[in-house]
């Protein structure tokens, strides 16, 4: 499926997953979390057929038990260690920031929408030398990932666009969910932290790589 991109004048692009490629990261740091915890590890289908925003919602579908440690505990223990390597075990995905700078120099304009702590997005945005191709980047105010819809709205608010005017380009079922409560068009790819089928199941449009945007 090839994807036109044209007539949107903005595009606001999910982060984690959706350009960073950080999911074998995400499967391996969970993974020893659930062996200290001496708890039965996953594969990445597995992973992909489970992970969901909020996470505290996936935490307790693969086992964990926050009566007996809180999800605040393990959260953060998750994501000190994904900070330790997010330089060093993930990179963005091959054909990210061809797309990203075809658009700009189209003359659309582009955000990021993220459920990511705003100021290491920011830093990682950068890393990657990416952040001139933005107008926004627009990032949570903890680790916990709880959503980014209020984000979403705010955004929105700035952008001032009609309906029909920009599409939400992300990995999950709650970036489906953002896009219809901001009242953006979506598009997901299953190339991030969910499965085709998972994604599928929206009725939303679902690419399998960035390769099919045009």
């Amino acid at each position: 499926m090839k994807v036109d991109l044209s007539k949107y004048k903005h595009i606001i692009w999910d982060w984690n997953g959706t350009i960073l490629n950080d999911l074998d990261m995400c499967v391996k740091i969970i993974n020893e979390l659930l062996d200290q915890y001496e708890m039965s590890t996953i594969t990445a289908e597995q992973y992909k057929d489970v992970f969901t925003i909020p996470v505290e919602n996936y935490y307790k579908a693969i086992g964990f038990d926050f009566d007996k440690k809180s999800f605040a505990v393990i959260g953060k223990e998750w994501m000190d260690e994904y900070e330790r390597r997010k330089y060093d075990s993930s990179e963005i995905h091959p054909d990210a920031k061809a797309i990203i700078s075809r658009i700009h120099q189209n003359g659309q304009s582009q955000s990021i929408l993220s459920a990511y702590m705003q100021h290491t997005l920011e830093e990682l945005v950068g890393h990657y030398n990416l952040s001139s191709y933005f107008d926004y980047l627009v990032g949570a105010g903890d680790i916990y990932a709880y959503g980014k819809v209020e984000q979403g709205k705010m955004l929105m608010d700035k952008l001032n666009l009609k309906k029909g005017e920009s599409i939400l380009i992300g990995d999950t079922i709650h970036d489906f969910e953002v896009a219809k409560e901001i009242g953006a068009d979506c598009l997901l790819t299953a190339e991030g932290h969910q499965s085709y089928e998972r994604l599928a199941s929206t009725g939303c449009k679902v690419i399998h790589s960035l390769k099919e945007l045009v």
